[in-house]
């Protein structure tokens, strides 16, 4: 790393051109990239995508989307009995009147299911094709102008389904970059704090070039695979806050060698060579979490994987390159008004890191307390969408589902199964499934539009929406009995989808924790020289994102707060895709602080102190750097959350708590009270895995005249 910075200090102007070409190519190209971007969920080769598939092939619609359901409500004191002609009108007018619509109503099924009990309103099932692009918008709107120009007359007309109630009437949040604005903001303001500097904008000069670095790096991965919409968020905002704290952390070194008493150039040499050493391994760590995406069966979440990984890897890059070229020209300068100095330790967390020394077993105890509790709820986890009555609160989509409700009609009709079937079978099939447990309804359009060559789509209505792992089982027992009913082709819908998700990708899971945890430890054992520490902080990882799950559990899917910040109610289960992006990501982004830590408490040790003083001086010197970095990539996460979708939402307030945790109960109470119990231990590499990975073998060196009375206050180490 000294040969690195001494290049990087040679040759600093022509890196700032470099990097300034950079930002303006990927300012040019952010626009182009997110064009490109994609929202297929498919799951290839599963039974449920290729059924899906069939579908959109013969008829051109449906498979892979849940229906609206569009409703005609006639006024008080009339009734559909009587108007039926007038309604079948109004909902033919959908079908030729918008595009690629099929419509599945009581006209064309012959079925008074599609009435409510009180005889008042009458639906139908609208299915549309799959959005190809972030642009183009629900077709709400147009089946609502086509049924109201048709309508009998004084009747109410109303769209709903789980896209409409998602979406509801809002704009679709701030935008990616309204929420970067707002994330960096917070950030300035934590800066600010930390340095008392003009040195609080250099981070988010560092986190704006990685940020556009990222997106120009992100263009030629468009051409070569498709790359899930989901990215673009997390490029700007996971890209923010990972950018900023790993400057944060090589300009916090650097002015603690110029307070030192060290010039600029070996300043920067010296930072180089603690800290960059310490950023290179934290987005190693990263960018291991989310490669590990790739061996997983689902082209989104490989996408999300290849294209999160660009972020650490930019993140780095700039950080390691244009940081020091910076601080080496123009960084005394900047370093002004110098009010924060850094050539002691945090008295305060020095006197938190001896508490806890001093108390550590009951440190460990409470963590491990805290950590327990958030297990417990853990274990109710339901894995699935979020249900209907959490996606929105009011407005027209949910007037008229609770419409429905009200009437009778089962919310099973929000997320239908498609069973596609040989046309001349097609009524036999429909008499089969329809008799199955948990259906409430099995329709046969006579409809053109849901035939095409010797294929029909039957409708089966569950007697519930199949939104979670528990609903679900129905879907089960339809596949099952499918596979025996003459005639069938294959079976799609939300519930297929999600019966797919959960085998392909939670199946492969092990896999994906292995190959995570096994190259993070080897990496970390090359960056620590111990066996310990990693093996420590690995598990620690696998413990507090278990704990998250247990918060999102409780926040969410019991709904103990997100109805008081977000307006929703409880989704009675978290998103099938969620727990492993939040794995992926927050496995890497919370060894970014334990990296931090450890780096200097096996700095400490390594100069000659005991276990205690150099788990004092550590967490002294980095603790408030990492609750500052925790903090920046908290509000990163915060601004994540303000965007559309409950989705989205969930995704991000669970990062969001995950970094907060990690950043306090683990790293605060649980790796400073552990390193402690376990005293030499940690410091002890065998030689021939030393020799493996080519590294110095550590051996623990003798702790008795270093020993500290713990109800002493010692000066800080020097």
């Amino acid at each position: 790393m000294r040969g690195w910075a001494e290049f990087i200090l040679r040759h600093r102007k022509w890196v700032m051109v470099f990097w300034l070409v950079i930002m303006v190519a990927g300012g040019l190209s952010t626009g182009k990239t997110s064009d490109r971007l994609t929202i297929d969920f498919s799951l290839p080769g599963q039974p449920g995508t290729e059924a899906s598939d069939m579908i959109v092939k013969a008829v051109g619609n449906g498979g892979n989307t849940t229906p609206m359901l569009a409703t005609v409500t006639m006024p008080e004191g009339e009734t559909i009995t009587g108007h039926e002609d007038e309604i079948a009108r109004a909902f033919d007018a959908i079908g030729t009147g918008v595009a690629h619509m099929r419509v599945i109503d009581e006209a064309n099924t012959g079925d008074k299911a599609f009435r409510t009990d009180d005889d008042r309103t009458a639906y139908a099932m609208v299915f549309y094709p799959f959005p190809q692009s972030l642009n183009q918008v629900l077709p709400t709107e147009p089946i609502r102008k086509a049924i109201e120009a048709t309508k009998p007359a004084g009747a109410t007309v109303g769209v709903t389904g789980i896209d409409a109630l998602a979406v509801g009437d809002e704009s679709g949040g701030p935008g990616v970059l309204a929420e970067t604005m707002l994330g960096a903001v917070g950030a300035l303001l934590v800066l600010a704090f930390v340095f008392a500097s003009l040195l609080a904008f250099l981070p988010l000069v560092i986190a704006a070039v990685s940020i556009l670095a990222t997106f120009l790096m992100l263009l030629p991965l468009t051409y070569l695979t498709d790359v899930s919409f989901i990215v673009q968020f997390l490029v700007a905002l996971v890209g923010l806050g990972v950018a900023i704290d790993y400057s944060l952390l090589l300009v916090t070194r650097w002015r603690e060698e110029r307070d030192h008493g060290k010039e600029n150039h070996d300043a920067v040499v010296a930072a180089m060579e603690t800290a960059g050493h310490a950023v290179l391994f934290s987005g190693l760590t990263v960018a291991i979490g989310l490669l590990a995406l790739i061996v997983l069966p689902v082209p989104f979440m490989r996408s999300i994987g290849m294209g999160g990984a660009l972020i650490p890897f930019a993140s780095v890059l700039v950080t390691l390159t244009l940081t020091p070229a910076i601080l080496g020209g123009i960084g005394p300068r900047v370093d002004w008004p110098k009010i924060r100095h850094e050539n002691v330790a945090s008295p305060g967390w020095s006197r938190w890191a001896r508490l806890v020394v001093r108390r550590r077993w009951v440190a460990a105890g409470v963590a491990f307390l805290a950590l327990g509790l958030l297990f417990v709820a853990f274990l109710g986890i339901k894995i699935g969408q979020p249900s209907s009555d959490s996606l929105a609160k009011t407005g027209p989509a949910v007037t008229a589902l609770h419409t429905l409700e009200d009437g009778g009609v089962p919310t099973g009709a929000l997320t239908p199964i498609e069973v596609l079937v040989e046309s001349d079978k097609a009524a036999d099939a429909a008499a089969t499934l329809g008799d199955i447990d948990g259906i409430s309804a099995a329709f046969v359009s006579t409809g053109e539009s849901s035939s095409a060559a010797g294929q029909t789509v039957v409708v089966l209505v569950p007697d519930q929406e199949t939104v979670n792992s528990q609903t679900i089982e129905v879907v089960r027992r339809v596949t099952a009995a499918a596979d025996d009913t003459p005639g069938v082709l294959g079976v799609a819908g939300l519930g297929t989808a999600q019966v797919d998700f959960l085998h392909a990708v939670y199946g492969n899971f092990p896999l994906m924790l292995t190959i995570i945890a096994l190259l993070t430890f080897v990496l970390l054992v090359r960056a620590f020289r111990s066996v310990l520490l990693p093996f420590k902080a690995v598990l620690l990882n696998l413990i507090s994102l278990t704990a998250v799950y247990g918060a999102m559990v409780l926040f969410w899917q019991k709904g103990y707060g997100s109805d008081e910040l977000f307006g929703i109610a409880a989704t009675g289960a978290v998103t099938f895709w969620v727990p492993l992006m939040v794995f992926a990501f927050l496995f890497g982004l919370s060894m970014d602080y334990e990296v931090f830590i450890l780096s200097r408490i096996r700095e400490e040790y390594d100069d000659g102190h005991s276990t205690n003083e150099a788990v004092i001086e550590g967490i002294g010197r980095t603790g408030r750097l990492v609750t500052s970095a925790a903090l920046i990539l908290f509000l990163a996460f915060a601004a994540l959350a303000s965007g559309p979708g409950t989705d989205l939402k969930i995704m991000a307030t669970a990062l969001g708590f995950g970094i907060l945790l990690d950043a306090t109960i683990v790293r605060s109470l649980l790796v400073p009270s552990l390193v402690s119990l376990f005293g030499k231990w940690n410091w002890y590499l065998p030689d021939w895995v030393a020799r493996l990975l080519r590294v110095e073998p550590s051996h623990p060196h003798s702790e008795d005249s270093h020993r500290e009375d713990p109800h002493k206050e010692p000066e800080p180490v020097r």
